[in-house]
């Protein structure tokens, strides 16, 4: 009768990798966004995390300290982008106002709608809500008084005290971020037709008459274009 052998006891295999192309880090995000979306943030546990995105749970914590660190990193992605191109868009004096406010809301749209798992949804997670995430808070709240900034520029803006531009602003920034609540009641909306649709309809909050419309959307659309 031959010995027994022992049985060797090595690392615990990683489960197979998703077919994304993503690198590691940017895979961990995308399985918390899709995890965090769907059941929870307090329901979604740092190991389904790891095994959705393809990694040991030890290696997860190789990109970020845990799952707080992964939601705000998610949360950031949602406002950083849009507050670095509104940083731009208010120093571009030499384009209407109103198409620069155009341009930005449409591009914010696409960043809270982009992907499969609407990351804008983040927002309405209740820790998103809590002083762990002050950062998260701290961009938002720049992102929007860029906003301001740039409807202050505009025509209609120019005409508006201090309490209706504050008034105003709120509006035109709450409309933008309505755009999550749509694409959480029907998922199967294009962002494409959503994101012109919300910034004309912001325009017209902001009280651009709708006889100049259509040359702001131009002149917006050439601005993202020249972007890209």
């Amino acid at each position: 009768m031959s010995p027994p052998t022992s049985r060797r006891v090595g690392r615990p295999r990683a489960q197979e990798r998703p077919a994304s192309g993503l690198p590691p880090r940017e895979e961990v995000l995308a399985a918390a966004a899709e995890l965090f979306t769907a059941h929870g943030y307090t329901a979604t546990s740092t190991r389904a995390v790891a095994e959705r995105a393809g990694l040991r749970q030890a290696s997860l914590y190789h990109y970020f300290d845990g799952k707080e660190a992964i939601l705000a990193a998610l949360l950031e992605g949602t406002v950083r982008p849009s507050l670095e191109m509104a940083r731009e868009l208010v120093l571009r004096a030499e384009t209407a106002a109103e198409a620069r406010l155009w341009a930005l809301c449409h591009s914010d749209v696409l960043l809270l709608c982009g992907g499969p798992h609407n990351p804008g949804a983040l927002y309405l997670l209740p820790e998103a809500q809590t002083e762990r995430f002050a950062v998260f808070h701290q961009v938002r709240s720049e992102l929007k008084a860029a906003y301001g900034e740039l409807l202050e520029d505009t025509e209609p803006g120019a005409a508006l005290t201090t309490e209706e531009l504050a008034l105003r602003t709120d509006l035109v920034f709450g409309l933008t971020e309505s755009v999550i609540l749509i694409r959480r009641a029907d998922p199967a909306r294009d962002p494409r037709a959503l994101a012109p649709a919300t910034a004309d309809a912001a325009l017209r909050v902001a009280g651009v008459p709708q006889r100049s419309l259509a040359r702001q959307r131009r002149e917006g659309q050439r601005l993202l274009a020249a972007w890209r």
